[in-house]
Formats: structure tokens, sequence, C-alpha cells
């Protein structure tokens, strides 16, 4: 999910301890927190002045620094290759793929907090990494759902202005015609239009940011459940952490569903700045339009199919395959299905990334928990099944180049 992505701005504190060069617990450094206060505003409020500062002096010393040379094909191919940000949350490598403040989603697991013991992290203390630069305590992290939860009362005219839609709306204009109805709340238009300085642009931004976090799995939950279980909608369950709470919102209330939920919500938190709805809503944040306004114009740009719709089409691809073909589907099966795919001028949704050229680890750690808790569902024998070296080898081999 990009929930968290209008919130960079608060980004990455100078570290208070050395860090060296050595690892802990196969991290290779860690700015570990002690439990003394809980309240992640007031840590906010003594590291964004060292930020700005540092920001300042950066461009007064290092403004005039080339940063590379841009090709033609950069600028056509959209920025591709090309140095355009500052993004200091997370980093996507070609080779490993996603890091969060320098660590690894296997190292996310190991040093976040947990809901249960050996369970997945919980995305409140990605949250707060991905704020501070600093792993939370398991009590920083509870304070911080708390918090959450205590903000998540959503306004009767949302749901309102979601049910003037047909239900048979997309859930992403339904999602995003929810958030665009939660902006009347905006605390930075009230403050801005009554005026205050920029240094303190960001006291309303994370009253704005928090409250819109923690309303969003209300309004998602009552889109699914508007749409596909006839608008009866499941009360929050108050001893429940963020991703718990959604996921019964939704109405899995298995553990294993759960966890799931925790990963699945921790992992896609952030996903460096450079894609079509980070870049879009940072794009839409410099215009000063609020958080509500920012997020919503990047749920516009997650809903496209080379974005998150690819999400919705792999689903519906490989529903296909077993709707065709049956779940006792063997390699050859799989491929001649593969290649009608392609020879119908269409894609195999979920093949290929714009940037990674290995193995996304995202998609490790989920496959990672279903060996874990359901190794014989059918959907993932079958994604196992998609690509065996030699299916791959086969189609990269001969499938031709697609003409634009």
């Amino acid at each position: 999910m990009a929930f968290f992505r209008g919130l960079t701005a608060v980004s990455r504190l100078r570290s208070r301890v050395a860090q060296e060069a050595t690892t802990l617990g196969g991290v290779r450094w860690l700015q570990m927190q002690s439990a003394s206060d809980l309240d992640l505003r007031s840590q906010l409020q003594e590291l964004i002045p060292e930020q700005q500062d540092r920001l300042k002096k950066l461009k007064s010393e290092h403004g005039k620094v080339q940063l590379g040379n841009i090709t033609v094909d950069m600028v056509l191919g959209g920025m591709r290759g090309m140095t355009g940000m500052l993004w200091e949350t997370s980093l996507l490598d070609p080779e490993e793929g996603i890091r969060f403040r320098g660590l690894s989603i296997p190292e996310c697991q190991k040093v976040l907090p947990t809901a249960v013991k050996d369970g997945e992290p919980l995305p409140e203390g990605l949250l707060w990494l991905l704020l501070t630069g600093k792993v939370p305590t398991k009590e920083q992290v509870d304070a911080l759902s708390k918090e959450l939860l205590s903000r998540s009362s959503v306004p009767g005219h949302v749901y309102k202005a979601i049910d003037a839609l047909p239900v048979t709306a997309h859930p992403m204009t339904q999602f995003t015609t929810g958030v665009m109805a939660l902006q009347v709340e905006s605390e930075f238009q009230k403050a801005y239009d009554k005026g205050m300085p920029k240094s303190k642009f960001w006291e309303p931004t994370y009253e704005d940011c928090l409250n819109l976090i923690a309303r969003l799995p209300p309004v998602a939950s009552y889109v699914y459940r508007r749409i596909f279980k006839d608008g009866k909608t499941i009360a929050a369950d108050n001893a429940l952490d963020y991703a718990a709470n959604f996921s019964h919102m939704l109405g899995f209330d298995d553990p294993k569903m759960l966890e799931l939920m925790r990963l699945y919500i921790t992992i896609h938190t952030d996903h460096e700045g450079g894609n079509v709805s980070a870049h879009t809503g940072h794009l839409v944040g410099s215009a000063l339009s609020d958080p509500y306004l920012s997020f919503a114009a990047a749920l516009n740009g997650l809903a496209g199919p080379l974005h998150g719709l690819a999400n919705q089409e792999v689903l519906l691809w490989i529903k296909s395959v077993i709707d065709e073909t049956g779940s006792d589907i063997t390699t050859d099966q799989l491929k001649e299905y593969v290649w009608k795919t392609l020879k119908s001028g269409k894609v195999v949704p979920g093949f290929g990334h714009g940037v990674l050229r290995k193995t996304d680890p995202r998609y490790t750690c989920q496959r990672e928990f279903a060996l874990k808790y359901l190794p014989e569902d059918p959907l993932f024998q079958l994604v196992s099944l998609t690509c065996p070296s030699n299916l791959c080898g086969s189609l990269q081999s001969n499938t031709p180049t697609p003409s634009m």
C-alpha cells in the first residue's frame, strides 16, 4: 500500500550514535530506541529542525554540483535512469530490491516489533522507522497503534459520498472518492488559510497524514463490503492492531490472515519515489496541496493497469488459467496458455519490472509465507508453476518483441 508516502518530507535524522560497519544479527547497523518516549510527534518535533538545517546546508554548499548527463532516451522514457528527486525513506536497488532506511525486507522482519512471537512485523513499526530512521520498541509501536485507532473515526458524509456512486463503480474509484470526501477535515488547509510560517508546515501535515492513515482501513473495508458483501459492514475491534483491524473489518479473522495483512501492508508501505503513485503524491504535495489531495492523486495513478491495477490483472489472469485448464495443470499446458495470451497481443501481467533485475523480495517473502501456511492452495501452486526455469527460458527465447 502507498499509505505513508505523503509523510516523507519529515525524513531521516543524523545518527546520534556512531554507526559502525559491523553487523547486528544480520543487519549492518541499526539505531535501536529506548522506550523513554512513546510519542511519535515529539520525536519528529526534535528531528525535523535538524533536517531543515541539513537540507539548507546541502543546497548552499553543493547546489551547483552536477549529478550526471541527460540523454534523449531518459527524457522520452519518463526520466528512466535520471536522478531527479531526493527520497531517503527507501531505495530500490535493481539487484537487491527494496530497502527501508537501509534495511532489507528480511532484516525488517528480524528487527521490527511483531504482534505474535516470531510473527510478521507490524506496519506501525515500519512507519516509525521511515519517519525517524530508528527501529522502534514494541511499546512505541503499541502506542502508535492506539493513536491511530483514536484517529480512525470517519465522518458520515464520507460514506454518503461513496454511496452516491453506483455499486458497480471500480473499487479504486469509490476509494478515491472516500479520500476526497475526507479532505474537508484537512488541518493543513485550515492552518494555511489562517497563516503560518513555512517552518511549521509539517505540524498540520503530520496531523492530516496520521488522520488519513488511520481512516483508510475503515473506508477501504466499507468499499469492499459495499461491493462484495451487500453493504454489511463490520465494526472495528479496538483490541487489534492496525493491519489486523483492517483484516477484521474486511471480514477475515483467521489468525493467519491477520499475519498476512501485517506482512502485506509492511512490505508495500514505501517503494522509492520514482513510481507513478509516489511521484504523483510528491508532485501534487509540492504545490502545498494537503495530504488528502496528494494521496487521492496518487491513488488515481495507482489505479492504472501499468501500476497498481496490475495486481488485479494478475489475479484475473491466474483465475482465467484455472477456469480454462483446471487447477491440476501441467507445465506444458501452462506454457501453451501463456503462448495463447502472448499471441493474442496481450501480456502476461506480473512479469517484468521497470527497475528490478532479480526476483522482487516482496514476492519472495509472500512466497515463504504461503509455503508455511497454504502450500496446497491451487492458486499458489499455479503461481509457483508459472516460472520454473524451463518455462521462463522457453518463453524468453521465443517471445516476439511487442510493437509500440
